[in-house]
């Protein structure tokens, strides 16, 4: 397809140190926008596994009795930044109010938290080498790295890995180390895949709860206690992936309107919201 690696061309004539802002929102907007909202999603799973952020989340009842608010509002408070950078008006008041939801925990470790930047660059990037219609480019892991590494910073996250090899070799032993089972986590889990499932066609939704599981890897699914799918239903799914891969890299246009170019429209805020009242009051 003409044109189809014209972004990429773009994207390699930047520089991921200084531009790292601009190469994330091509590569989330542009390039790859299903599949990064994929990976997201899975990443911030990951995050709400965690034992002991699991814990905290049961305890507020923020998703497992308002889960669709909390998803949507913690997309916004993210794809605000992502959108508008972070230095505009708008991703300086995601950031305070992120700021200012996490102000009552300063107590946690602070491993929690570089563990849930962790898995928002490295989940999705993992994603894309397994089903996006071309791997990302070394620019394009670079900027994502940098790119969290100013968002930890500006919440005032300390010793984030100093590069991203580190960062991942971090990720995977604290991975290891602490996705464990754990029945919060079971919890929150079975609360956000029902507002998945909801969004399934009728005739796809006996093969909901296995499709799931094949997206999760395994320490996900031991985490959560999801039951490992059937083999056919794990290869159907990789081979829908791949094929769709295929498909967008042959006959897909380059992207001409970038993802949320119109503004975001959840089922929480049909109307619009405003940034400072996103979240628990």
């Amino acid at each position: 397809m003409k044109d189809r690696y014209r972004n990429l061309a773009r994207i390699r004539s930047l520089d991921p140190s200084r531009d790292h802002v601009a190469i994330y929102q091509t590569t989330v907007r542009y390039e790859f926008p299903w599949d990064m909202r994929m990976g997201l999603n899975l990443a911030f799973i990951r995050t709400f596994s965690m034992p002991e952020v699991a814990a905290i989340l049961v305890g507020t009842g923020e998703l497992t009795d308002r889960t669709q608010r909390r998803l949507d509002d913690t997309g916004l408070l993210m794809y605000e930044i992502v959108l508008h950078g972070f230095d505009h008006e708008r991703g300086r008041a995601a950031i305070r109010r992120i700021n200012q939801l996490h102000r009552p925990y300063r107590d946690v470790p602070a491993d929690e938290f570089r563990y849930v930047l962790a898995c928002l660059m490295v989940v999705p990037m993992r994603w894309l080498d397994r089903y996006g219609w071309r791997r990302p480019c070394c620019h394009e892991r670079e900027a994502s790295y940098r790119f969290y590494r100013e968002l930890g910073e500006r919440m005032n996250i300390p010793d984030i890995p100093g590069s991203l090899p580190e960062l991942e070799r971090w990720f995977d032993a604290y991975d290891r180390a602490h996705l464990r089972p754990d029945p919060h986590a079971a919890a929150i889990e079975r609360a956000t895949r029902m507002r998945m499932l909801a969004r399934l066609p009728r005739a796809l939704a006996p093969l909901g709860d296995p499709l799931v599981g094949a997206l999760y890897d395994a320490p996900l699914r031991a985490a959560t206690g999801v039951p490992a799918p059937v083999r056919p239903v794990s290869a159907a799914l990789h081979l829908v992936m791949r094929g769709r891969a295929l498909a967008t890299r042959h006959l897909a246009r380059p992207r001409e309107v970038g993802l949320f170019e119109d503004g975001i429209v959840t089922r929480s805020h049909p109307h619009g919201y405003e940034i400072s009242r996103l979240g628990p009051p």
